[in-house]
């Protein structure tokens, strides 16, 4: 009987292990996401403000892309949600989440994996946006003094020849301004893809693999 009672209770100890392992992992995923968002809504907030100027946002000669908040929304807003919820995965809370106890730490992990979905809507949606804002290029005032999307019509090509982008006489540097920081919110939005694509399978794993509330552990709850 005492061997037998030992074994249920590491058998329950190592169901709590591995629960505790998801949620570490989760966590650190969270912790990881909040930065990125900040990056992004950082990254999204200097495409307002060519060479630290605002009268080109006021005036309306800015990207159009600029004003999809591909940063602030997708790559910022909707990877905190889920962030904040994989932070608040309480580590020693075997019967609970948050400090709730009617959540079990299955459920818990399951709905992380779920609530991860809108971390990949976010960040997809900001990658598609800054891909396309790199490929038309910014909105500048050319040679001929039109504002115009210049680089429109190379499908993307004047990101390989540089010396076309004199071409935009002002804002001055807009070209540069636009690449990077939508390359920028390209990489942090591939990043923070690839971060909550892990965690609904780490959440799917947990839940389903994670087995951390026993009947004795239910008992003490």
């Amino acid at each position: 009987m005492e061997v037998l009672k030992d074994r249920r209770e590491g058998e329950a100890l190592g169901r709590r292990d591995d629960t505790m392992c998801y949620g570490k992992c989760a966590r650190g995923i969270g912790h990881s996401l909040v930065w990125l968002a900040v990056l992004s809504i950082v990254a999204n907030i200097l495409l307002y403000f060519p060479n630290g100027e605002t009268k080109y946002a006021s005036e309306n000669h800015l990207s159009r892309f600029v004003w999809f908040f591909a940063g602030i929304l997708g790559g910022g807003l909707l990877i905190l949600l889920p962030a904040f919820v994989f932070i608040g995965l309480e580590e020693d809370d075997c019967c609970g989440c948050c400090g709730h106890e009617n959540c079990g730490k299955r459920c818990a992990m399951l709905s992380s994996g779920l609530v991860a979905v809108i971390g990949i809507l976010g960040s997809g949606y900001c990658i598609i946006v800054a891909a396309l804002g790199l490929a038309e290029g910014p909105r500048c005032l050319n040679s001929l003094g039109q504002w115009n999307y210049t680089f429109a019509s190379t499908e993307g090509q004047y990101l390989l020849d540089t010396s076309t982008w004199s071409q935009c006489v002002e804002p001055k540097h807009i070209v540069e301004w636009n690449v990077t920081l939508f390359s920028i919110l390209l990489a942090l939005g591939g990043i923070e893809f690839i971060l909550c694509l892990i965690q609904v399978i780490n959440g799917v794993l947990g839940g389903i693999c994670g087995y951390c509330c026993s009947r004795q552990q239910q008992y003490d709850c």
